[in-house]
């Protein structure tokens, strides 16, 4: 493995553990008031494009990242509905 893979597998694992704590500290306190559902929704769209991306171009890091990142997401979109007071 050359620098350039190293670096594509290392930038996909920080990408992918960045949502790990905001998801953490939703789980414990159940609250999602400060989370914005227009961005998640966002985030969620965009990781799915480069997800279809990746697997056009059998990209494993971006492959990775994406299927950990889109269902960090998606866990939070869920959280943000179950857990919003109406």
């Amino acid at each position: 493995m050359n620098w350039i893979e190293l670096a594509g597998h290392m930038g996909a694992f920080l990408s992918s553990v960045t949502f790990i704590p905001q998801v953490y500290k939703i789980w414990k306190t159940k609250s999602v008031n400060d989370l914005s559902m227009a961005m998640m929704l966002i985030v969620f769209t965009s990781t799915l494009i480069w997800l279809v991306y990746g697997i056009a171009l059998m990209l494993w890091p971006v492959i990775l990242a994406n299927s950990v990142i889109g269902f960090l997401s998606a866990l939070l979109i869920y959280f943000k509905i179950v857990y919003t007071k109406n």
